[in-house]
């Protein structure tokens, strides 16, 4: 066995390893795509399938190896239409060049900006009672959620948000998505949590925020349009009645992974004098 492994690694030449290389790269960004989507669950559910089909086979349990056979055989062909979403959008990151591109984060002065923008918003419409569901995509793309909004892609600022949320407009009832410092998309559909333990006080726009965050690791921002209480829903919690802030202070590491120094200290006390 050694010996038939050190032949092998012989003929393997330069070629063969960049070869190798360029399919695992192509294989890791094809992961990553469906990873930006929910299709990543029944993408487990067929690697199963497949590895359940190799034990069997193995273990030469003839009846249940034909079983999975025929059911991995009718996956691979409704696969076009199970992924078809997917698919399309695969071939538009091909076509725009956006295959081989990474996700980035802000630097330290565009986050803060940021955060600042979307507080000043967030605030003015809890005063108001203005109604709002503010997706902030992370690692795990939204792209399958951006569809079934209206695509927007525009730089975020306060007054562009509180237009999007003015009561009785199309856009108002549904989720903005933000991802980096643009708002891609408005009049989102998210899904709705399972969980029955919640609170009766908590509305659909609640529901709907504590749903996706259960599925991702998107964080969402709420404003009630009863009370306009804000809340900020995470990893399938949710939490209320935060002030601005509270707020600023969740924000912040969301967009920047930069650590407060001592000159973010020293810039702090001058402003407050």
């Amino acid at each position: 066995m050694l010996i038939q492994i050190q032949g092998l690694i012989k003929t393997i030449g330069i070629l063969d390893i960049v070869d190798i290389l360029i399919v695992a790269f192509i294989l890791y960004r094809v992961y990553k795509m469906v990873e930006n989507t929910r299709a990543i669950t029944l993408t487990k559910g067929l690697l199963v399938l497949l590895v359940l089909t190799i034990v069997t086979s193995w273990l030469e349990l003839h009846a249940i190896n034909w079983l999975l056979q025929k059911i991995v055989t009718l996956l691979f062909v409704a696969l076009p239409i199970v992924f078809q979403p997917e698919l399309r959008r695969a071939l538009e990151h091909i076509g725009e060049g956006r295959f081989f591109k990474h996700s980035m984060l802000l630097n330290y002065e565009e986050a803060r900006s940021l955060v600042f923008e979307l507080t000043t918003a967030v605030m003015k419409m809890s005063s108001t009672k203005t109604g709002a569901l503010i997706v902030l995509e992370r690692n795990i793309g939204l792209n399958d959620i951006c569809a079934s909004g209206i695509q927007i892609d525009g730089i975020v600022s306060s007054e562009f948000l509180l237009n999007v949320f003015i009561p009785n407009t199309p856009l108002h009832d549904g989720a903005a998505v933000i991802r980096g410092n643009r708002l891609i998309a408005a009049g989102c559909l998210l899904p709705l949590t399972d969980n029955r333990s919640l609170s009766t006080e908590l509305g659909t726009r609640h529901r709907a925020a504590i749903g996706l965050s259960e599925q991702c690791d998107a964080v969402i921002v709420i404003v009630s349009e009863e009370t306009g209480t804000v809340s900020v829903a995470e990893s399938g919690r949710i939490y209320r009645h935060l002030d601005a802030d509270q707020l600023k202070q969740y924000l912040m590491p969301i967009f920047s992974p930069r650590k407060t120094t001592i000159q973010d200290v020293v810039l702090k006390w001058r402003q407050k004098k």
